[in-house]
């Protein structure tokens, strides 16, 4: 019959496996557009070095056959999708994520299995290399914490996906459970941790689902509010129009009520003008200007 433990670990493999597989339909979109969009390479980078670790973790430890299986699958997993990461990114984006995953791991992840199988003997391997994967779980068990914060201060859950924490939270807390059943302190820490980040994901999800409704509400009215001024605005904009447009008219039909030249006296004068010489033309155009403005003073003294 089949120990508790090894039925704990089972489920905890189907979750984790799960969890590992859920950036498939990302994968499938960037394949179909041919294109990354704004996607990150480094958590599938970082993912592949974690899992792989794990997977030499469970290599060295004589019980760690359950490790082995649940991060062999997630590093096969997270190996695809860095390879095809790198396919469609972008020519920079490419350059530096493939320096990133060479460093980490190709380089790293080299040197961690020659030092722990070169300089270390006994259990102080299985120390070394528990520690560092230790390590890097709580540092990927941790990352959510920004959403949390953006969560709190816009009281929105909308950045923080309810599968993605629940998911964390049955994962850490299986294999929480698990740790503690086959007595692995490694195991153990980090997804405990991972239990209780998972937990206040959800507490925080529970608080603030409710508040995310009457937010966008608000949102909407204010967007109907705004529409409303605006038409209320161009109502006015457009009287205003019509109102200097009336006034233009009329002030139009004042300048079109103005006495019109005779067109004989025009004619007269421009006879007479071209049948003088330069200097009869000056004279002429000043006495006539002055003639002009006298007639003028009379008319205004008559008025």
């Amino acid at each position: 019959m089949a120990s508790i433990s090894f039925i704990i670990g089972i489920v905890g493999n189907v979750i984790s496996i799960l969890m590992f597989a859920s950036p498939i339909g990302t994968f499938k979109r960037v394949v179909k557009k041919k294109s990354t969009e704004n996607y990150k390479g480094i958590p599938y980078i970082t993912t592949l070095l974690s899992t792989s670790l794990w997977t030499f973790y469970g290599l060295i430890n004589p019980d760690g056959l359950l490790v082995v299986t649940v991060n062999g699958a997630g590093a096969a997993l997270q190996f695809i999708y860095v390879v095809l990461f790198l396919i469609y990114s972008p020519k920079d984006t490419k350059i530096k994520s493939l320096k990133l995953a060479g460093l980490l791991n190709i380089g790293f992840f080299g040197a961690v299995i020659i030092i722990t199988l070169l300089a270390f003997h006994g259990g102080v391997k299985l120390t070394f290399v528990g520690v560092i994967c230790a390590g890097l779980t709580i540092g990927m068990y941790a990352s959510p914490l920004s959403a949390m914060r953006t969560v709190i201060k816009t009281e929105s859950v909308e950045y923080m996906p309810f599968f993605l924490s629940f998911f964390q939270f049955l994962n850490g807390g299986v294999w929480a459970a698990y740790s503690v059943l086959v007595k692995d302190f490694y195991i153990g820490v980090p997804n405990a941790i991972g239990f209780i980040l998972g937990s206040a994901q959800l507490i925080l999800y529970t608080i603030y689902k409710n508040k995310s409704s009457p937010k966008k509400s608000e949102d909407k009215d204010d967007e109907e509010e705004g529409s409303a001024h605006l038409v209320k605005g161009t109502i006015e904009i457009q009287d205003i129009e019509n109102e200097e447009k009336g006034n233009f008219n009329v002030s139009l039909s004042k300048g079109r009520s103005l006495p019109i030249p005779s067109r004989q006296h025009s004619f007269q004068r421009l006879m007479k003008t071209l049948t003088l010489n330069s200097n009869e033309w000056h004279s002429n155009l000043a006495s006539e200007s002055d003639h002009d403005l006298e007639n003028g003073t009379i008319k205004d003294n008559h008025a």
